[in-house]
């Protein structure tokens, strides 16, 4: 009898045990659509309600569920909608599950962070790290510039290259209505204010190639920016040097209606005074915006965003003085200029959105937005200068001083240049929700423009007393344009798109994107369908990793940019460009230190055909407004980020790319003599062409190819003192190509020097957000204060955006660098209520 006892109680504890380990976890965050942590959740097994928990004062819960069959998860909250997913776990898998809630009365669908969303050729950021970001130019595209496959080479502009492509090339969006950036800007110093406000912005997603279909028909980028919609009365307001910014939200006591506003101002005055030209700036960039929401019922939510922005310019130049050349053979030019540069960009923009449910699994949205941008540029500058020889020898006394001129001269700039465009659209977008995790994405957008452009500019240069080029009947100019052009246009788009999700009988996902869209335009009267696929594959391994491919057509069909040729006249004929890409990447995540890290590794090519080439100074595209270029790009982009100091955010990346295109117009000759000399123009005496050779360049690089470019936005914290905080930003670019302005692509395979800039910054909390509120004191109304001590060019490293070339009395041509901002201090007080 003692033995069976003995026998039934080894039975039962070893099934309870069996019984026991047949269970998994589920952990996660919950946050609200503010990105507050949502503390005291519930979150339970509906099939078994043993299984529950509720969520800490971190928004963290973790929940023991049955493993190895199909439960449903739900999480309660009082003040948001609740929500239920279903899952199924192998014995002892730990599954991650981090939602966003959205708050009663919203419309909006639940943002899950899963494998689905790193299936996605897309980086989500947060957008709370630009407000700890060194900044110079106070924009928020200052965070994508040190991601995956991003780089830029000026710290004023707030454009940036991805993956050899230009800025035209990259898609921005903020709340599904596409923005464009200034036609006639020359220099990133003329730039103002990019359009998204900081302040506003509740995500940011960004792709560096290989994006859906749903996105629109350009070859590089995708920038995804969505405002927050406001949950209640709060704002916030910084003031810098550079200048300032407030922004307010509220909502109506019914959480029906909520509106928020910001207004920011901009001067670059303080840092263009570190630069080699010395004059008197008067930058100034003011912008309002407003984002609008309303839930006219559970089903219909209409939201507006409205922007007003003016952006001046206004440089009166009085001299400039630069060093160049070798330690051996160190020169300066001096420049003294008269005139004055005035440009004035003005930018209205206003967007209509209705998004519709009639059914729990269909979504409908209706977009109409327009767009106008007033643009001049007027400038005459005459400069003088002088081109003179240091002295290299350390024994003499007045080394490091003029020792010789070599040549003097004198150039005019005038222009008085015009353009006013005008975009109108309608756009529908649908989701229809499938069984099995499965999603119907489509749409279709009808666009009007209107562009009228009076362009009048011309150059003229005296050198040695001699006008260049030289003609003894008359005054020649260089880059003479003048053309008035009036173009409207019509564009008709569209797409659709499939998101399948598939369990496998291992517990692995198969997931995949598969769409296409087409673009028509009646200018050039041509159609493009592009196909589009990503393939990712989760593996049941212990391992957290992702693999996923990305391939498809992408047609850039032309702006108005690209038909406007050097000259100035348009080419209608310009047809679009296109970009087969491939694009294989790994997503790991693990831990490190105990604590969460992503490391992303991506490998990609892209086959250019029908490219349209172009040329940069400083940030000015000039496109030769054909399609006579083929190419291709090839590289390697490294991603990681996470909490390399506990409970902040940094992340670092590294890109090689090799980006170079070929073209027939790039074959030139060389013509000789009878004395078998080379015939140079202007030079040699004897001009008479007896012989020639032909050259062929074939492929050459093209205008943004960097070997290597590094990013780096650190984050640190003295662990006794964590109100003290320490901010990097540091970036790293090979040179780009560059070369004399005689707008032949062939020539211009020079290589500058490397951009290298490191912006840190000291962060002081002065006001905590968890503070203990004493009475009658003028500071309860703040919800936090920070104070900002920021180093910009913390090495002091003149960095080259461009080139200016000028001739000596001997007919030798110097390229004279045009260096960026150097180091500077800002203070800026920050602060949220």
């Amino acid at each position: 009898m003692r033995n069976i006892l003995k026998y039934l109680s080894f039975l039962i504890f070893s099934t309870s045990g069996i019984l026991y380990s047949q269970t998994a976890t589920l952990t996660g965050i919950l946050k609200d659509t503010e990105g507050n942590l949502i503390e005291n959740a519930s979150i339970g097994i509906k099939e078994e309600s043993k299984y529950s928990t509720f969520s800490n004062e971190k928004g963290e819960y973790k929940l023991t569920v049955p493993s190895n069959k199909t439960v449903t998860v739900i999480f309660n909250s009082i003040n948001h909608n609740s929500i239920s997913k279903s899952i199924f776990l192998k014995e002892n898998e730990l599954f991650t599950l981090s939602l966003t809630l959205k708050f009663k009365n919203e419309l909006s669908s639940v943002e899950v962070t899963d494998t689905k969303g790193r299936a996605e050729e897309v980086i989500h950021i947060d957008p709370k790290n630009y407000f700890q970001l060194p900044s110079a130019s106070g924009n928020i595209e200052d965070l994508i510039k040190t991601q995956l496959g991003v780089s830029s080479n000026n710290e004023l502009s707030s454009g940036y290259s991805v993956r050899g492509g230009n800025f035209d090339e990259n898609l921005v969006y903020v709340n599904d209505i596409e923005v464009y950036r200034p036609f006639l800007v020359r220099s990133g110093q003329q730039e103002g204010l990019s359009f998204a406000n900081p302040s506003m912005v509740q995500n940011i997603n960004f792709s560096a190639g290989g994006f859906e279909a749903k996105y629109g028909d350009k070859m590089s980028s995708v920038l995804d920016i969505t405002y927050r919609k406001p949950l209640k009365f709060s704002g916030n307001a910084s003031a810098s040097l550079l200048g300032g910014n407030v922004q307010v939200e509220d909502v109506s006591a019914n959480h029906l209606f909520a509106w928020s506003i910001g207004a920011r101002y901009k001067t670059n005055t303080y840092l263009l005074n570190t630069l080699d030209t010395k004059g008197e700036y008067r930058p100034s960039a003011l912008d309002v915006q407003s984002f609008v929401t309303m839930d006219v019922n559970p089903k219909l939510k209409i939201e507006f965003l409205g922007n007003i922005a003016s952006n001046k310019y206004l440089v009166i130049p009085d001299s400039s003085k630069t060093n160049f050349g070798t330690v051996n053979n160190a020169m300066r030019l001096a420049i003294y200029f008269n005139g004055q540069e005035s440009m004035d960009y003005q930018t209205f923009m206003a967007g209509v959105s209705a998004t519709y449910k009639p059914r729990k699994d269909i979504k409908l949205k209706f977009i109409s937005s327009a767009y106008r941008a007033n643009e001049q540029e007027i400038y005459t500058i005459q400069g003088q200068y002088y081109i003179d020889q240091l002295q290299a020898d350390l024994s003499q006394p007045n080394f490091g001083q003029v020792a010789y001129n070599k040549g003097i001269g004198t150039y005019i700039e005038n222009g008085r240049n015009y353009l006013t465009a005008n975009v109108y659209n309608l756009e529908h977008k649908g989701t229809k929700y499938l069984r099995n995790n499965g999603e119907w994405l489509w749409g279709a957008k009808y666009q009007v423009e209107q562009i009228q452009d009076k362009l009048s500019e011309w150059r003229m240069t005296d050198s040695a007393g001699f006008v260049t080029p030289y003609s003894p009947t008359s005054i020649s100019l260089t880059d003479a344009y003048k053309t008035n052009i009036n173009l409207p246009s019509q564009r008709l788009q569209g797409y659709t798109q499939v998101n399948q999700t598939l369990h496998l009988r291992d517990s692995s996902l198969f997931i995949f994107t598969a769409g296409a869209r087409g673009n028509y335009w009646t200018v050039n009267q041509q159609l493009v369908v592009s196909p589009r696929i990503t393939v990712a594959f989760k593996p049941n391994w212990k391992r957290d990793l992702l693999l996923k491919f990305s391939t498809g057509l992408y047609y850039q069909p032309p702006f108005y940019r690209e038909l406007r040729g050097i000259d100035g006249t348009i080419n209608k004929d310009v047809k679009a460009q296109k970009s087969m890409q491939y694009v294989l990447t790994a997503d790991y995540n693990f831990h490190m230190w105990k604590r969460p890290f992503k490391l992303i590794m991506a490998g990609y090519y892209k086959d250019l055909t029908s490219v349209n080439p172009y040329e940069i100074d400083n940030v000015r595209i000039r496109y030769f407004a054909n399609n006579n270029s083929i190419g291709y790009t090839t590289g390697a982009d490294f991603r990681i980020n996470g909490e390399f100091v506990k409970g902040v955010e940094s992340w670092a990346t590294m890109g090689i790319m090799k980006s170079y295109e070929y073209s027939t117009d790039n074959i030139y000759y060389e013509y000789f003599n009878k004395e078998g000399g080379q015939i140079v123009k202007g030079v040699t005496f004897d001009q008479v062409k007896k012989d020639s050779i032909k050259i062929d360049p074939r492929y050459i690089p093209r205008p943004n190819n960097q070997l290597i470019t590094f990013g780096m936005f650190f984050q640190d914290y003295i662990p006794s003192l964590p109100w003290c905080k320490f901010n990097l930003n540091l970036q790293f670019g090979t040179g780009r190509p560059f070369g004399p302005p005689t707008h032949l692509r062939y020539q211009q395979i020079l290589t500058m020097p490397p951009y290298r800039r490191v912006d840190a910054g000291f962060a002081f909390n002065i006001l905590k957000e968890t503070r203990e509120f004493k009475r009658k004191n003028v500071f309860n109304h703040l919800k936090d204060m920070w104070v900002f001590v920021e180093v910009f060019n913390l090495l002091a490293i003149q960095n080259t955006v461009s080139y200016t070339w000028v001739q000596d009395v001997t007919g030798t041509k110097y390229a004279v660098p045009n260096y960026l901002t150097n180091r500077q201090l800002n203070l800026r007080l920050q602060i949220k209520f």
